[in-house]
């Protein structure tokens, strides 16, 4: 058991050494490549932090077989990046982070709320044995790829609109390190969370067998909170920089871009359409992201500025009772 534990713990610190360092040079990248600060959040932050739900959910499907782990961190990953506004709304002092962020965040949330309820409905009609595919590709493949790639142009055409969303004020954070020099170090970063997320799913099954654990709270809790640690980092460092926008615009941003790391464990699980082979309690950390999102929108819309006690929102408190929940759920 000591063992089993020693090697989760390593493999965090491994994806969250390497997920700052891919954070950090993907930002320089974007720098001196001159993207836009509102696309560092929303898209490129949010595709290179969830690089180890990807090659998690790859390597458990492909090489593990253990489809309720790669499901699970997608779900659990979801859920866990929501659940880090509380950490936002903690850290940033004096106003309450749903007065100061950009209501343009509530276009890709409400994305988020249909391609994560459309999952959780193609899982429970996959429950019921009529789920739709095509060879062992569930039919919800292109329609999410879709919905992915229409939510990108959607949020697009609205910053483009807006002008101001979303955009990062500070200019050459980074003056010692060229563009070569970022490309190599992230390919290098790159490389260390790919082992590290190879070796995830193998030590989620080892733990699930010796906690005596179900495989579907292994990957909606441990394997989730070890692969978001990259999200997690880059979030509260966004909030340092003041780049308020671009922390919540990574989570929603994560979101988004794990639906389309269903497509891609899809297409790496032979046996049949993914959704048809997991545990339909799966259909409880959708649910709970659903609401959690919904939450969310409302603090972006409505915009309270009362802090229980000081530190927290109540919006933020009730994020947090959503997570504990369903985390307790699944165990149970």
């Amino acid at each position: 058991m000591l063992s089993v534990w020693g090697q989760f713990f390593i493999c965090i610190g491994v994806i969250w050494a390497a997920g700052v360092r891919l954070s950090r040079y993907g930002d320089v990248i974007a720098e001196r490549a001159g993207l836009s600060r509102s696309w560092v959040g929303l898209l490129l932050l949010a595709t290179v932090t969830s690089l180890p739900e990807l090659v998690t959910g790859i390597s458990a499907v492909a090489l593990a077989q253990v489809p309720d782990i790669a499901v699970g961190n997608i779900l659990g990953a979801c859920v866990f990046n929501l659940t880090l506004i509380v950490l936002l709304d903690f850290l940033h002092r004096g106003e309450s982070v749903y007065t100061r962020a950009s209501q343009g965040h509530i276009l890709s949330a409400g994305f988020g709320v249909i391609m994560i309820g459309f999952l959780g409905f193609n899982l429970l009609v996959a429950e019921r044995g009529a789920a739709l595919a095509i060879a062992h590709l569930g039919i919800y493949n292109p329609v999410m790829a879709l919905l992915y790639f229409l939510a990108l142009r959607t949020v697009f055409r609205y910053e483009r609109a807006q002008q101001s969303a979303l955009r990062e004020e500070i200019a050459d954070r980074y003056p010692d390190v060229t563009l070569r020099q970022a490309a190599w170090r992230y390919g290098l970063a790159g490389l260390v969370v790919i082992g590290a997320g190879i070796w995830l799913p193998f030590i989620g099954e080892q733990l699930g067998a010796v906690m005596g654990w179900h495989a579907t709270f292994v990957g909606t809790l441990f394997i989730a909170l070890a692969t978001t640690f990259p999200e997690m980092v880059v979030t509260v460092t966004a909030l340092r920089l003041g780049a308020l926008d671009m922390a919540i615009g990574n989570l929603f941003g994560s979101n988004l871009f794990n639906m389309v790391i269903l497509v891609v464990d899809d297409a790496f699980f032979l046996p049949g359409p993914i959704l048809a082979h997991v545990s339909p309690l799966h259909a409880v950390s959708a649910v709970s992201a659903m609401m959690m999102t919904g939450v969310a929108v409302i603090g972006l819309l409505y915009r309270p500025a009362t802090r229980l006690f000081g530190v927290v929102g109540w919006l933020s408190l009730a994020l947090l009772t959503l997570y504990i929940l369903n985390a307790l759920m699944l165990f149970l």
